[in-house]
Parts: C-alpha cells; sequence; structure tokens
C-alpha cells in the first residue's frame, strides 16, 4: 500500500512513537519491565482521591451528567471552564485575560501540531518558516509535528558544569540567531527531557526578541507553573499578547484525560479553534469536567503546590541519592533537576551510542529513552547528543533503586570494554 508525503511522514518509527509503545509495554503487557522511560506521571494517592471526588460530583449531578455524555463541545471548549480558567489567572497573576484568550485541547501533543503548522512550514508568499528552538535538547514530541520537511532549527547550548557532578544548560545568546526565517519560538519549562528551567531573566530575553522579530513566543508549561508545578527552582509565570502558553492536566495526575489549555491572544485563539474543529471536531468532556472542580477556589493552584510538587521532590531528591550511589565511580553527570519528572543522565565519552546503550538495558529489562532523539533542528554532528539518556522517577523507590543498579552494571560494562 502506497501513502502520500504526508502519510510516510506519519507512519515512521519517530522516538514518540517507540516511546509510547515502551510505555504500553510497561504499563499494560509487560508489568515486569522496570520502567524508566515515558512520562506517565506518577500516582499519588491524595490527587486520585481529589479526582474521585470530582467524578463523583460530576456523575451525581444530572446537568453534568449530561454535559460529560451527551453534548460536544464548543470550538474553543466549555465556557464556564475557559470563564473559570481566566477568572484564577486574572485574580492570581492579574494576567489581562478573558474567555477569549483560552482554547482547549485533546492534550497538549495536539495542541503543538495546530500551533507549530500555524506558524511554521511554506507561507503562501513562497517564503519558509521554522519554529525555533533557543535551547536543545528539547521534547522529543515536538521532532514529527511538521507537515513539511525540515521544520525545527534550534541552537547549541552552553553547559556550566556544577559541584558534586551536577551541569546545567544556559541558552547561549551569542548563537541565538532570529531570521525572517523564524515562525515562532519555543521553550519548554521546566525542560522535557533535562528538567532545565530556563530563568526568568532568560525567558525576559527571549520574549523581548521575539516581540522586536514580531514572531510569537510559545511556552510549554506542561510541568510548570502555574498548575501542575513540578518546579524545584524560582520561576515566575509569564504571559503577555505575543506569548502562547500551553499548559495540560496531564501532569496533575490526569494523561487519560487528554486536556491541553492554550492561552494567547483572541487573533491566535480563533484560529487554533477553527483549526482544532477541523482535525478533532470538538474536545473531549472528561477532562474539563474534572477540571471544572479542580478549579474552584483556586483548588487547582493549592494541590498544585502543596501536594505534587512535594511529592516529585522527594521522588527527585530519593533519585539524585540513588544514582549516584550506583554511578559514583563512572564519568556521569546529572543535569540540574529543577523541575519536571526526569533526570537526564550525561556519560561523557560514552564508547557506544546513547541508542545502543538503550537497547541493551531494554534487553536486561530496564527501559529509559535515549537522548539522540532530544535534539530537533540541531545543525551538524555533537557527540554530546549521543551520550545522554532520561530516565523518569515516578516508579516507587525500589524499582528506581533496582533500575540505577542495571544502568550502572551496564554503563561500566561499556566502559570497561
Amino acid at each position: 500500500m502506497q501513502f502520500s508525503r504526508f502519510g510516510q511522514k506519519l507512519c515512521t518509527d519517530a522516538g514518540i512513537v517507540t516511546l509510547m509503545d515502551d510505555l504500553g509495554e510497561a504499563l499494560r503487557v509487560n508489568p515486569d519491565m522496570i520502567f524508566m522511560g515515558g512520562g506517565n506521571p506518577a500516582r499519588i494517592p491524595e490527587m486520585e482521591q481529589v479526582f474521585e471526588d470530582a467524578l463523583r460530583a460530576t456523575l451525581t449531578n444530572p446537568h453534568e451528567t449530561h454535559q460529560l455524555l451527551g453534548v460536544y463541545q464548543p470550538p474553543q471548549g466549555d465556557a464556564e471552564l475557559l470563564d473559570a480558567i481566566a477568572n484564577l489567572l486574572h485574580n492570581e497573576y492579574q494576567w489581562p485575560i478573558s474567555r477569549a484568550n483560552i482554547a482547549l485541547a485533546n492534550g497538549s501533543q495536539s495542541a503543538f501540531f495546530v500551533l507549530f503548522n500555524l506558524f511554521a512550514g511554506d507561507y503562501a508568499d513562497g517564503s519558509k518558516k521554522r519554529i525555533q528552538l533557543p535551547l536543545t535538547p528539547e521534547y522529543l514530541g515536538y521532532n514529527d509535528l511538521g507537515i513539511s520537511a525540515d521544520f525545527f532549527t534550534s541552537t547549541r547550548p552552553s553547559i556550566e558544569m556544577l559541584p558534586d557532578g551536577f551541569f546545567k544548560y544556559h541558552v547561549d545568546f551569542s548563537q541565538l540567531k532570529i531570521t525572517s526565517e523564524t515562525g515562532a519560538l519555543c521553550v519548554s519549562r521546566p525542560t522535557n527531557p533535562t528538567g532545565n528551567v530556563i530563568s526568568d531573566e532568560e525567558l525576559v530575553k527571549l520574549d523581548e526578541l521575539a516581540r522586536a522579530h514580531q514572531v510569537p513566543f510559545i511556552v510549554d508549561g506542561a510541568y510548570g507553573t502555574p498548575f501542575p508545578n513540578i518546579l524545584f527552582a524560582d520561576a515566575q509565570p509569564h504571559w503577555n499578547e505575543n506569548t502562547i502558553l500551553v499548559l495540560s492536566l496531564s501532569k496533575l495526575g490526569l494523561p487519560g484525560a487528554r486536556t491541553g489549555i492554550v492561552i494567547a491572544n483572541p487573533d491566535v485563539i480563533n484560529a487554533f479553534a477553527k483549526a482544532n474543529t477541523i482535525l478533532s471536531l470538538a474536545t473531549g468532556n472528561f477532562g474539563p469536567a474534572l477540571a471544572r472542580h479542580l478549579l474552584a477556589d483556586g483548588k487547582i493552584l493549592q494541590l498544585s503546590r502543596e501536594v505534587v510538587a512535594p511529592f516529585y521532590r522527594a521522588r527527585m531528591e530519593h533519585a539524585v541519592a540513588t544514582f549516584k550511589k550506583y554511578l559514583g565511580d563512572l564519568p556521569c553527570f546529572i543535569h540540574k533537576p529543577e523541575g519536571a519528572i526526569f533526570l537526564w543522565l550525561w556519560f561523557k565519552n560514552l564508547p557506544i551510542s546513547s541508542e545502543e546503550l538503550y537497547q541493551r538495558l531494554k534487553a536486561r529489562g530496564v527501559l529509559v529513552v535515549s537522548g539522540h532523539h532530544f535534539f530537533p533542528g540541531l545543525a551538524g554532528e555533537w557527540q554530546h547528543s549521543r551520550e545522554c539518556i532520561r530516565v523518569t522517577y515516578c516508579q516507587d523507590a525500589s524499582v528506581v533503586e533496582q533500575g540505577a543498579q542495571i544502568i550502572a552494571d551496564e554503563v561500566r560494562r561499556v566502559f570497561s570494554q
């Protein structure tokens, strides 16, 4: 069977497909695998109870039950929920937004498909524009979202070596060049895969550059502020008329709800809602039904700050201590974990590729993600991009410990050989 170019592009063995295939294998098919790969959030009992209470409250209300099961969402999404989000953000951060500034999507992945292709690709005047990533490594799920070729460009970061075996990426503004081919800037904050949090100063400077060049500034806040707030560093929320902020309910503990939230100026929201309706007809009702209860009295912010963030901080600290324990004699550096749910491990001068290390670990029953997937749009060869792996610390402490032991043993074999 022959497919179009579009079909062939979407049927490749993309990194995100491999990641989700591994995730399904470990969490549904073969639970004996030590899962330290995909971004499935941890189970937090207190959050699960909140979700159950919200669902029960929905199902005991006939009107809300009908809204959940029996009607389509309008193009922008549930108006009541849009108003609640706008009121929350206006009251908390004094952002001048209303319902007109917000749209819902079936998860942030589909939201980025629409947003990226609104601003990058082939233009009617014959020009071509790209999504520019000021900092790489970046989220591997971006890689194949463009419907045209040569869709991304990215800038290699500067690397700051820190005490105690840590390091940190920074935006290298001396190398960052915005051109007529830049359709939009995009950063994730915290960054998936590294846990890096672009500083407030870096964010302001990127925002100024974007506005000066009249291109949108897209901020992927799937792990960040204001919710789910999986942050271990100081970071202020950011939004203005030139910023497109994308949030998600997934990392609160609702990945199955597939609910993304886009916050932008009304022109962008209007275009996004039309495109999203053509692609999806309507967003699902399950996530918005629960979110209405979570947004009551600012509960979603309280839960993010007092339950979700402390939970992951404890998991992160345990994971760091565990990997330092087992990898201490190896040339391994850990990116300073400032947020999200991952550790980014750099095995300097790794004799094999990170992809081969991934395959060897998978054969030993441990799933990680090879770092080479996380460098979309990077021109030229960079050995560093093949020396890193991403591991998640969402599993129980005993699972993380077992996985760290096997990873350390396999890496030790690699270097000894």
